[in-house]
């Protein structure tokens, strides 16, 4: 049995107990702790002061610290591992930090705001004080509605096959549990929720009809923002509080790409960037100043962990990265424990050495001839697993070029790519090129965590007319109506 030890969260008042040697940017990634520099150490971003107990740092680690001019009392998350009972203080939940490590300027406001990413598969919520921009709770949990499948499609028909009202009370039951969970101890005037989600969610959520996102061309007349008093969800929240989800983009694209888009800062850049979010619904978003197209594809469930014979979320037992050292696989396991299943991230780190060792042929066959490929005693990928990642990988790289063509630009262009998603965190980004899932090069691309949660709390500051030009600027593409795609979908499925 595995020794544990304790760690102590502040100010989230959270104490979780974990596997002694477990690195800390598996624990701060359950609640939400960003790494933009991808765990390089080079932005700063994860630092925690050490209130109690001790951490071991390095001479790289000390190094770093200096150059960002850290007292003694400070470490860079992504270089560190419990070995030991220690009590923390995460200095990032002082400020909301975007994708490109900078921080939101916000104009301060009174009482307490709660930012909520309904996901398909994951909701996170966090509670921020509004004076100061500080975090101070963040919870998640997995959506109730996953009885009723992992994917869009699924929900849309289950709400179809006359289950509406139950895929409803669901969400609202459970986001609430959520918020009031953060409230327990803490007896704070909440004076505002803003929800983000995709279209599904949203309409879900609010109790519109969903029927017309059911055919081609999947259009909704119903993606604004959507407001709820408190009671009309059975929150125990203030009557005066204001609840909104905001609005859609277009089709399957939502307010948690709307979030990403503000968070990435892509609407006022010179420069092309491209975001990239590897959840369920799998979008992507092409666009500067001028101009932003957005699309969504099917590439997210098995990103997600749906589909996958053993796939799962990036949370403890999963699998998030894999290396091929003195002959064998070496794995990482998220919570430094026995692996159950394989992430994301994980998948794309062992679709690549298999194509490096030659193991997969060209249309994903097996070249042993064996059903399956062993990564550890306990975890495997087999065929029809290779062909699911085939079909998401060709799904977002035709989408993408398809988005690039509508803007008459290439990849050359783009200045940054920006990857969201929950297992961001663990890609290997010379993996995610390998295997073609992304086609420019490794300095371009830029790792990411959750830009819908990180854009839901900017959200909180910003008033209407900061989204209508978003809005205004945005065009969504429906990919299967580009004469081209079917074609550029089916080459993209091939492992060079």
């Amino acid at each position: 049995m595995h020794e544990t030890v304790t760690i102590n969260l502040q100010p989230l008042g959270k104490t979780v107990e974990v596997t002694r040697g477990t690195p800390l940017i598996d624990v701060l990634h359950e609640f939400s702790v960003e790494f933009p520099c991808g765990g390089k150490g080079t932005c700063g971003s994860c630092k925690v002061k050490l209130l109690q107990g001790e951490l071991e740092i390095g001479p790289v680690q000390q190094q770093k610290l200096h150059k960002l001019k850290l007292g003694k009392e400070w470490r860079l998350a992504c270089f560190c591992k419990a070995e030991q009972d220690i009590t923390l203080e995460i200095s990032q939940f002082d400020n909301i930090i975007l994708a490109d490590s900078s921080t939101f300027d916000f104009r301060p406001q009174k009482g307490f705001g709660i930012a909520v990413d309904l996901g398909t598969t994951t909701i996170v919520a966090q509670l921020v004080n509004l004076e100061n921009g500080h975090v101070l709770d963040s919870v998640s949990d997995v959506n109730a509605q996953a009885k009723y499948g992992s994917d869009l499609i699924s929900r849309i028909q289950n709400c179809l096959d006359g289950n509406f009202e139950e895929l409803k009370t669901l969400v609202h039951r459970k986001t609430g549990e959520m918020v009031q969970s953060m409230l327990k101890t803490r007896p704070f005037n909440i004076s505002k929720v803003v929800v983000v989600g995709n279209t599904v969610m949203h309409h879900i959520f609010s109790g519109l009809e969903v029927s017309s996102l059911s055919f081609y061309p999947f259009r909704s007349p119903c993606l604004g923002t959507q407001k709820f008093t408190p009671s009309e969800l059975n929150w125990e929240l203030p009557g005066n509080t204001e609840i909104s989800f905001f609005p859609s983009i277009g089709s399957f694209v939502g307010s948690d790409i709307l979030a990403g888009i503000a968070a990435t800062k892509m609407s006022g850049r010179e420069e092309f960037s491209v975001l990239i979010d590897l959840g369920t619904n799998g979008e992507i978003v092409i666009g500067n100043r001028d101009k932003i197209v957005c699309a969504s594809t099917a590439a997210g469930p098995a990103f997600e962990g749906a589909k996958i014979s053993q796939g799962m979320r990036a949370t403890t037992g999963a699998i998030s990265s894999v290396d091929f050292e003195n002959g064998e696989l070496k794995v990482h396991v998220i919570g430094n424990v026995q692996a159950k299943g394989i992430c994301g991230s994980g998948l794309i780190d062992i679709m690549a050495i298999l194509l490096n060792r030659e193991e997969i042929g060209m249309f994903g066959e097996i070249n042993s001839g064996d059903k399956k490929v062993k990564i550890t005693r306990e975890v495997s990928i087999n065929q029809q697993d290779i062909r699911e990642f085939q079909l998401a990988k060709a799904a977002i790289a035709a989408g993408t070029q398809i988005l690039l063509k509508q803007l008459k630009i290439t990849y050359a262009e783009i200045e940054h790519v920006f990857i969201a998603g929950g297992f961001g965190n663990f890609l290997n980004i010379e993996n995610v090129i390998r295997t073609g899932l992304i086609e420019c090069e490794a300095g371009k691309i830029v790792k990411l965590g959750n830009t819908a949660l990180i854009g839901a709390k900017m959200f909180l500051f910003e008033d209407e007319k900061f989204i209508q030009k978003i809005l205004d600027k945005t065009t969504h593409i429906n990919l299967e109506g580009d004469p081209d795609f079917q074609d550029i979908y089916i080459e993209k499925m091939m492992l060079d």
